[in-house]
């Protein structure tokens, strides 16, 4: 089975933590969330979904919470990537895809289609195997 060298998987930590800053800073802040929200909400619309329920208080604040703790967690991997940091992100994002796929399950919104699917291949890619340095 092929497998990454240490510096190519080093890449790969750092790509999933920029993918993860692009994708996740909109939920960090009530206000990004709320105009994220309705982008999100039109985008399930336009593929078919219904409109994406409003957000009460407790809702917003657990989104911000997740979406600031993905911040530091890809900040951290972006200035240490290695494997087992790596590893550690590929079993969160297993889990995320996990929920997600519940979710989707739940309430087939096609939008969680263009979550899932990178999410579950950035778990994939981050549990590859590595060759060991020399």
């Amino acid at each position: 089975m092929p497998s990454f060298s240490p510096a190519a998987f080093r890449r790969v930590v750092r790509a999933s933590a920029i993918y993860d800053i692009l994708v996740t800073a909109p939920f960090a802040t009530p206000w990004t969330f709320a105009w994220n929200w309705q982008q999100l909400s039109a985008l399930n619309v336009r593929f078919g979904g219904a409109a994406l329920p409003p957000f009460g208080t407790f809702q917003l604040l657990v989104a911000c919470l997740m979406g600031s703790l993905v911040l530091v967690w890809s900040a951290l991997r972006l200035s240490a990537p290695d494997v087992r940091l790596g590893r550690h992100d590929g079993v969160a994002r297993f889990l995320f895809s996990t929920w997600m796929a519940w979710a989707l399950h739940a309430t087939g919104a096609p939008l969680l289609w263009l979550f899932l699917v990178p999410e579950f291949a950035w778990g994939v890619v981050q549990w590859w195997p590595v060759r060991r340095e020399r």
